[in-house]
């Protein structure tokens, strides 16, 4: 638009800024959406998702220079030679481990919306009561109710597949039909439905892969490569969903390499005007202004720009009034869990690569169930049946060994928990001047850890697995348990959390800075409590409902 001015800027493009551009564009605002990374284009970006795995130099492992040159992301699974540029350079954007935090990072457009799990549950009033309650951070300002019409419509749009289970605490949606269990699970789920009198569920994972064709979208191939982009559009990505419905009202400019320095505010009008930004390739700052902003950067990259952001009115940033800004980081707490071998079913196999496994919903500290922690946990998990790469032992060369590689092994089944990490205050990120990163800009230094309530959880949740599994009937029952550490569950949330009063919160209830009521944020910053199911989809609700709020406030002249 002329002279760089817009009704709207969104930053960040991943699943809460893909769902920004769209509602606010389809609202009729000419939008800027700001991505600071490169653009990868639906379909023709995605140049790894046909290959097979001998397609790969390396069968699509790593090598020697990746672990050198990716530190961080050779701590876990992302590491791969099939999709490493979705990751961040951690030489070009470094950031301070005060202790130790594995922040898994995707710098372009539809951002970690490309590589994420797609697991996709709505909270219920357990989980929006649970500060109230139990007495841990603040009150959320919403309930079930409020946020529940949201739910809908963006599950709708989205493409969330699953099965109406009739739970109070994990409240059914608009599915598509759900994709289904393989035998070993449905027995197990059987098994366990008798043994703990119905107060124990397993059902099929609620999933952001279409199990029916959407607009300009394919149902799921069942090919199991989501983490390389999916050229049917079969899960729900922003390239796939929420862009192109952006791009279709005419109403949307995209901006790639585009980093957003600050947000520029007026302090005589006690509202934001618009954002720095430094071109990516050109290192010039521009600026471009706009009405309202929605930050949506992804939780620590949106709080970093409020602490830059009128620092000459607030030394913390905007957003700091409260004390609140950059404390309370959470995460999802996991790899902790069991696993066994199921005898039987030897006739039997599944069909295709099934892009999700069953769930297990949280029962410790549910209805009468009281324990010495507060919160509690869910399992995610999958039945298969072991393949040509088993060790047999007994057959170590020969014609018999490939003879017993051409059957597929016994069945095999395993889950882990994912619990829940309080909101503590002193769980937090501040910007560390004294390292910069590629543009000369200072980082973010992380300092937070897992506490004692964590840690007792943990306990139940391999005993808790290991029980469960021997009450279903399988052989060989063995706990799985693995060094953990915050960032691994890439559900990194706080930092900037909403709250109902200023004194103690950076956001009110519709996502809005107390400090400038036009800057919105609603990707995981704005969490005041983590719960312990997948959080993207209430993102995406958050973010859907402020921008109806923020268009309604506009045409009343409020912003």
């Amino acid at each position: 638009m002329a002279d760089n001015v817009y009704d709207a800027i969104v930053v960040g493009s991943g699943i809460s800024g893909g769902w920004a551009a769209k509602e606010l564009t389809e609202k009729g605002l000419k939008v800027l959406l700001l991505e600071r990374g490169e653009n990868i284009e639906h379909i023709k970006g995605y140049t790894s998702a046909n290959k097979a795995p001998w397609e790969f130099p390396h069968r699509g492992g790593k090598t020697q220079e990746m672990i050198k040159e990716y530190p961080v992301l050779n701590r876990d699974y992302p590491l791969n030679e099939m999709n490493l540029n979705y990751w961040t350079n951690e030489k070009d954007c470094p950031y301070t481990e005060t202790k130790r935090f594995d922040w898994f990072r995707g710098y372009h457009v539809g951002g970690r919306s490309l590589m994420w799990g797609r697991q996709s549950y709505r909270w219920s009033d357990l989980d929006f009561e649970a500060n109230a309650k139990d007495g841990h951070g603040v009150d959320w300002p919403i309930r079930y109710k409020e946020i529940a019409p949201w739910y809908d419509y963006v599950e709708k749009f989205a493409g969330i597949s699953g099965s109406k289970e009739g739970l109070a605490h994990l409240p059914d949606g608009q599915f598509q039909p759900a994709m289904e269990l393989n035998c070993v699970e449905k027995d197990v789920a059987a098994r366990l439905k008798d043994h703990y009198k119905g107060q124990r569920h397993l059902f099929i994972g609620r999933v952001a892969n279409a199990t029916l064709p959407l607009p300009g979208r394919t149902n799921c191939q069942y090919r199991n490569k989501c983490w390389l982009g999916c050229p049917f559009g079969g899960y729900f990505s922003t390239q796939s969903s929420t862009l192109p419905a952006a791009v279709a009202t005419g109403n949307l400019t995209l901006r790639p390499f585009s980093i957003v320095t600050k947000v520029l505010y007026d302090k005589d009008k006690k509202r934001a005007t618009g954002v720095e930004v430094m071109d990516a390739q050109e290192n010039k700052t521009y600026e471009f202004k706009s009405k309202v902003v929605f930050l949506c950067a992804s939780a620590f990259n949106s709080t970093w720009v409020l602490f830059n952001s009128a620092t000459d009115v607030w030394p913390g940033g905007l957003g700091s009034s409260s004390g609140e800004l950059g404390h309370n980081v959470m995460d999802h707490h996991f790899r902790v869990g069991a696993d066994g071998i199921f005898e039987g079913y030897d006739d039997k196999y599944y069909f295709g690569r099934r892009p999700t496994g069953f769930y297990i919903p949280r029962f410790r500290n549910v209805g009468s169930d009281k324990r010495e922690y507060v919160r509690g946990f869910g399992y995610q998990g999958a039945g298969s049946r072991q393949g040509w790469n088993r060790q047999i032992a007994e057959l170590g060369i020969g014609a018999e060994l490939k003879n017993a590689l051409q059957e597929p092994g016994p069945w095999s089944l395993g889950m882990t928990a994912f619990g829940e990490i309080l909101p503590y205050h002193e769980n937090t990120i501040s910007l560390d001047k004294t390292k910069k990163d590629k543009w000369g800009l200072p980082v973010l230094a992380i300092d937070c850890e897992l506490k004692d309530n964590e840690k007792k959880m943990r306990v139940d949740m391999k005993n808790d697995a290991m029980e469960m599994l021997t009450a279903a009937g399988l052989k060989d029952v063995k706990p799985s348990e693995s060094d953990y550490f915050m960032g691994m569950g890439i559900h990194e949330m706080g930092t900037a959390r909403m709250g109902k009063d200023a004194k103690t919160s950076v956001l009110n209830g519709h996502n809005q800075v107390w400090d400038a009521p036009n800057v919105y944020v609603t990707d995981g910053a704005c969490m005041t409590s983590a719960a312990c199911v997948n959080p993207s989809l209430t993102y995406m609700a958050l973010t859907a409902r402020a921008a109806d709020h923020a268009v309604s406030e506009l045409k009343k002249g409020n912003l």
